[in-house]
């Protein structure tokens, strides 16, 4: 029996086994032209053949953030700390957006991608990290969008909105959210793939964690006892923080940003465990 021993000079060794915590960074960053490609294709494809195009990137938070200041703002009489509703609202759609949209995929990603997994080997997380990735893009856009009504609430209206010199920390909250997003979608991804009724349950789900998380209301709004609660919610402190930087309502901690980030960790962590436990069998439930 001939043993073949490694060779330095190969590109590529695929090996059978590995660590369910191993992350390939060398190994993704061998493949970062089928990366882009994937974040090229995703970007493309969400509005491909529709009448509006990219468009839709604009007027999703737009009519969002309208009805949410009919129902919550003037028929529920919710309190947004003095900001003019639709900004406020749209504060938080933007940021919300990013998240759902990311863990929604993600928690997809075995069985929207079962067909391409099946035939080609490459690391498997370059189509998790391409929806996070090319999502960044359509936040870019919605984001861009939110400093012009910001800016128009400030200049033309004389509103008392006073964004503060917490908004450097935008990309950081922005990296927690993906964090969240990914570790949360790899760890409902192996169940799905398993029990496909439960993607079923992914949209229904998202809906209530946003209800429970400060998107449609400040924090200041509840009771003592009920922010506690609320504040248990590690997005929550991302949603105020993110609402306070750029409009000088809500409220910041360092603590709650920490708290945050550790558990975004944990979910990011976890998440990956998971995938990697799941991916060498996944073919076999599909």
């Amino acid at each position: 029996m001939q043993i073949f021993k490694y060779n330095k000079n190969w590109t590529d060794v695929i090996g059978p086994e590995k660590s369910i915590f191993s992350f390939s960074y060398s190994e993704i960053r061998q493949h970062k032209d089928l990366l882009l490609m994937f974040v090229w294709r995703d970007f493309v494809s969400t509005y491909k053949q529709t009448i509006l195009g990219p468009i839709w990137f604009l007027l999703q938070p737009v009519l969002t953030s309208v009805i949410f200041v009919f129902v919550f703002g003037n028929f529920a009489g919710l309190s947004t700390d003095g900001v003019p509703m639709f900004l406020f609202y749209l504060a938080g759609v933007t940021v919300w957006n990013y998240f759902s949209e990311c863990f929604t995929r993600t928690a997809n990603v075995f069985t929207t991608n079962a067909g391409l997994y099946g035939k080609v080997y490459f690391p498997r997380l370059i189509i998790p990290l391409s929806i996070i990735t090319s999502n960044l893009i359509k936040f870019f856009i919605q984001f861009i969008l939110f400093l012009g009504v910001l800016a128009y609430f400030v200049f033309a209206t004389g509103k008392q909105v006073l964004p503060n010199t917490y908004t450097l920390l935008t990309p950081l909250l922005l990296l927690i959210m993906a964090g969240f997003a990914l570790g949360g979608g790899l760890m409902i991804s192996a169940m799905t793939n398993k029990y496909r009724d439960l993607t079923h349950l992914i949209g229904f789900g998202i809906q209530l964690l946003m209800y429970v998380t400060p998107v449609i209301y400040p924090v200041s709004s509840l009771s003592e006892k009920h922010q506690k609660l609320a504040l248990l919610n590690p997005l929550a402190h991302i949603i105020e923080a993110f609402r306070f930087s750029w409009t000088g309502a809500g409220s910041f901690s360092w603590h709650g940003l920490l708290y945050s980030f550790v558990v975004m960790i944990v979910f990011l962590v976890a998440g990956i465990a998971i995938f990697n436990r799941v991916e060498s069998t996944f073919m076999d439930n599909v």
